[in-house]
């Protein structure tokens, strides 16, 4: 398949799409619907029409990279760096009128198993995409939300604690993924 700057593209195995922005023989690198620069094998992505671009959608983060590249072995490492001190965090909000438009038919249980398969899902596609941290806004409420959560990252190689307060207030835990250089 032949690529061109510019064309819409989706990661075959991946929930990921975007624009093509430079091809280097059968490596093509391209901007994420999320902002980010990747690169991959022509063999590893399809081109899409506009109109299907629906698909490609992921999530909605707001970062300002710049991308740094490296050459190694004749091998082209492009690292991701932030223009200031720190990436901005990706941000999930857990509350449950934000995953779900009704929670009719739902008890307590089945709304904690959505938000909690929603962090989960999250931050596994945080840890692939190598992004830094991560925001999980769960509110106060009587803190079973929180306290899962916990569990949940202990699996996980990753650091969490409360997140800014003057930010996002008592209701939120930052999560630092641990990653290998």
């Amino acid at each position: 398949m032949k690529f061109d700057i510019g064309d819409r593209v989706v990661v075959m195995d991946d929930v990921l799409g975007g624009k093509v922005i430079k091809i280097l023989d059968d490596e093509i690198t391209i901007e994420t619907d999320d902002g980010f620069v990747m690169n991959f094998l022509k063999k590893e992505l399809v081109k899409i029409d506009i109109d299907q671009s629906e698909i490609a959608k992921t999530s909605n983060l707001d970062y300002n990279l710049s991308v740094k590249e490296d050459y190694k072995k004749g091998r082209k490492l492009t690292r991701v760096k932030n223009k200031k001190d720190g990436v901005p965090p990706m941000e999930v909000d857990l509350h449950i009128n934000k995953l779900t438009k009704s929670t009719r038919g739902m008890d307590n249980y089945d709304m904690l198993n959505l938000q909690l398969e929603t962090a989960k899902h999250k931050l596994e596609f945080a840890i692939r995409n190598r992004i830094p941290r991560i925001v999980f806004i769960h509110g106060v409420g009587e803190g079973v939300l929180k306290q899962e959560l916990g569990y949940l990252f202990r699996n996980y190689s990753v650091d969490y604690y409360e997140a800014s307060y003057q930010k996002y207030g008592m209701g939120a835990t930052e999560v630092y993924i641990r990653q290998n250089k």
